[in-house]
């Protein structure tokens, strides 16, 4: 499918009016941005071209994995990105460094991002908890509570469950779709990988192991003697642990700031995201995705590799 998807972009670049040479500089006001995802063919370009009401240039289409990706220029506008959601697409403007083939840094986020599931919330339902953590969680990702204190509040809720549920939670933990393979790709590339978690390090260190991370940190809970105590084990790891941590790794990485990635989709991510070369805010809450650099609504993990790849080839684009 997703080869006809591309064959039939490529024909349509005719019926796009000014074909500029793809070696002839950017107007004034004109940007370069991509619009891409799984559900992307030539009448859904024709509808989103028609919504914004522009004529652009198209410069490349390719696939990636299950997603087809097409790089444009325009005089982008930031409704542009409502005009592609409204039509299951996924957008974004070209402005910053990172790019697959350069290898950099990844910092993401756990609970919702990198798999599916709130952890504390599912251990929540096996202690008898679940709907009130759930509330908890909800108001903490949204940005409503202090991060730590919510946290205490979830953990205490958990006191006196047995240290098993917690095994049970990490045995059927359902990976965000599309990480592996968009992992697997970044290390390919030379592309250092870590998790940065408000979470907890009973999953974080499993998610290491199996998917060959080469770092994470998360919150610790307290357990003595099978049982878990409904405490928080050392410090906290906030909003601005991660962003710090982010530094830290591209400092131990010997990388800029400007060649590193941040994912996640909380507010306990916005300091990583603001911090980081490219920001990106996943199926994330409506708070950050007001604030964050670049937003993914319906593409899964994959979409990295789109941004990514993008800034490839606009680097060639400018070079012809």
């Amino acid at each position: 499918m997703q080869t006809q998807n591309l064959a039939t972009i490529t024909q349509f670049f005719s019926s796009f009016p000014c074909p500029i040479a793809t070696n002839e500089p950017a107007t004034q006001g004109q940007a370069h941005f991509v619009v891409y995802g799984e559900t992307l063919n030539q009448l859904k370009l024709s509808q989103f071209q028609q919504k914004c009401g522009e004529n652009f240039v198209i410069l490349e289409a390719w696939n990636v994995l299950h997603n087809t990706v097409v790089l444009l220029r325009g005089n982008w506008q930031p409704q542009w990105l409502d005009y592609a959601h409204a039509l299951c697409l996924d957008s974004a403007l070209l402005g910053f460094v990172p790019r697959l083939t350069q290898a950099g840094l990844l910092v993401m986020d756990m609970d919702s991002t990198a798999i599916q599931i709130e952890c504390i919330d599912e251990i929540a339902k096996l202690a008898g908890t679940g709907e009130l953590v759930s509330s908890i969680t909800a108001q903490a990702m949204r940005g409503e509570l202090d991060f730590e204190q919510s946290l205490r509040r979830r953990v205490a809720t958990l006191k006196g469950a047995p240290e098993t549920i917690l095994q049970r939670v990490r045995d059927n933990l359902p990976l965000m779709p599309g990480l592996e393979d968009t992992l697997a790709v970044l290390q390919q590339h030379g592309w250092k990988t870590a998790i940065a978690s408000g979470g907890f390090t009973y999953f974080t260190d499993h998610l290491k192991q199996c998917l060959k991370l080469d770092y994470t940190v998360a919150n610790r809970f307290a357990i003595v003697e099978g049982k878990l105590t409904g405490e928080v084990a050392g410090e906290v790891v906030d909003a601005q642990y991660k962003a710090r941590t982010l530094s830290e790794l591209a400092e131990k990485f010997n990388l800029d700031l400007p060649y590193t990635v941040a994912i996640g989709d909380g507010a306990n991510d916005l300091a990583m995201l603001e911090v980081a070369g490219m920001g990106v805010a996943l199926h994330a809450k409506p708070k950050v995705q007001q604030q964050a650099k670049v937003v993914v609504n319906f593409a899964d993990f994959s979409a990295l590799l789109c941004l990514l790849s993008a800034n490839d080839k606009l680097i060639h684009t400018n070079k012809e």
